[in-house]
């Protein structure tokens, strides 16, 4: 399975972006697909995510209430819209998605099967 990313770029603070990520097989159903972000010089962090079979959604402390995950499972794609953007979102921005969590928290990288190249978000003051 691969996952596509796009609807980057830049933008100044307070604005919006709204990502998408595209999975290439239609049938493939994940157990949880996410978001995920790597600043320069920092560890790969959770954004936000999705499971398939619930549709229960979880975010991260720095992006709640300002985020929003979703997923279209008619074409199988994923959704951050961002909205009042700070400079400290700045980062690339990943989709991920899990076959299996196996008991993992939605925020574990470990548990991530497929993960799509990157796009990335600047965010200027």
């Amino acid at each position: 399975v691969q996952l596509l990313e796009s609807g980057g770029g830049s933008v100044q603070a307070g604005g919006s972006l709204r990502l998408s990520c595209a999975a290439s097989r239609r049938s493939y159903v994940p157990t949880l697909m996410g978001w995920f972000r790597r600043a320069p010089g920092k560890e790969r962090e959770a954004v936000a995510g999705i499971y398939s079979n619930t549709g229960t959604k979880a975010y991260g402390d720095s992006v709640r209430g300002r985020f929003t995950i979703s997923r279209d499972t008619t074409n199988n794609t994923l959704y951050l819209e961002m909205n009042n953007l700070k400079p400290e979102d700045t980062a690339m921005y990943y989709c991920g998605a899990s076959s299996d969590m196996n008991g993992r928290s939605w925020s574990d990288t470990t548990a991530i099967s497929y993960w799509g190249q990157g796009t990335q978000v600047t965010v200027s003051s």
